[in-house]
């Protein structure tokens, strides 16, 4: 396939009305962001935007805004994992006529599956498609299920689409297992990290980063990136250890410390859909408070 990944690529949230409902107008907004503010591909909806929440239908309608927004600009995978397998299938369909450049997919939700049923599942998506297609690898959102290294070169014989997975383990054993696999046979996978642990993976032969903190801070983001990709490590480590810090915050509370992250930084969007709290005015203050005592404000855009 020719779609190449690397660098910081964004995962943006979902922007909300008071009513809970998809504000279209704001996240059209924030996609162009992104894209304005370094972004090297744009991946929706992961778990931040908080795709269990939304509808199917608003699902669709909101991929399309993304794609609509992006104008071919830089590549747009669309998540199309839900918890029926029709529902799976048919966002996949979606995905292709709206024009989304890829479409990503993590490992099927709640129930402890075996391997050869995981295997099953990756093979039947990327066989479905001529979409260039990437696994998403998260244990901890499903129970210690993950791929493994030897997954990883069986589905690369069968799927000449399958170009690059999203690494969210936080293992570096298990990230340099598949990423050994996997280079030999397809010289271009991308493997990604879940979020802003650039350090660690590109110096093992990691593509990027899917980033959280880029909806805060992405000049930081890309600084650490450049930093990795050129070697000068000594940089790498001081903007690794700030965004190392920023994750602790955003991770506690997540997503609404990230979207109060947002609302501090002059981009609102709205509250986050129940049960998840949103950020209070208290958790707004606390943030606000730690990103000015790591110079975020000072050194980062505000407003769109």
């Amino acid at each position: 396939m020719t779609l190449v990944l690397k660098g910081v690529m964004q995962s943006p949230v979902t922007p909300l009305k008071a009513d809970f409902s998809p504000d279209y107008e704001t996240f059209e907004k924030l996609v162009d962001f992104h894209v304005r503010t370094g972004a090297t591909a744009i991946s929706w909806p992961h778990h931040k935007a908080e795709s269990h929440n939304l509808s199917i239908p608003e699902r669709k309608k909101l991929a399309e805004v993304a794609i609509k927004a992006v104008n071919k600009r830089i590549p747009v995978s669309i998540h199309v994992s839900a918890l029926a397998l029709e529902d799976t299938y048919d966002m996949v369909r979606h995905a292709e006529k709206a024009g989304a450049d890829a479409i990503i997919a993590i490992t099927p939700y709640f129930w402890k599956y075996p391997a050869e049923s995981i295997y099953d599942y990756f093979l039947g998506l990327g066989r479905s498609t001529a979409l260039p297609f990437i696994a998403y690898n998260s244990p901890s959102y499903l129970d210690g299920i993950e791929f493994t290294g030897e997954m990883t070169k069986r589905l690369i014989e069968k799927l000449p689409n399958f170009i690059g997975m999203k690494e969210a383990s936080f293992n570096s054993e298990k990230f340099f297992e598949i990423l050994r696999a996997a280079l030999p046979m397809r010289p271009n996978f991308a493997m990604i990290a879940g979020v802003e642990y650039l350090l660690p993976s590109v110096s093992l032969g990691g593509a990027g980063s899917y980033s959280s903190a880029g909806a805060i801070c992405p000049n930081l983001c890309v600084e650490l990136y450049e930093s990795c990709a050129s070697g000068n490590w000594a940089r790498a480590r001081e903007c690794q250890y700030k965004l190392s810090q920023l994750w602790q915050i955003f991770r506690d509370q997540y997503p609404s410390s990230l979207k109060g992250g947002c609302v501090i930084m002059g981009r609102p969007v709205g509250p986050t859909s129940p049960p998840l709290p949103t950020a209070s005015p208290e958790r707004i203050k606390f943030i606000e408070k730690r990103l000015e005592e790591l110079g975020i404000l000072q050194s980062e855009p505000h407003g769109w």
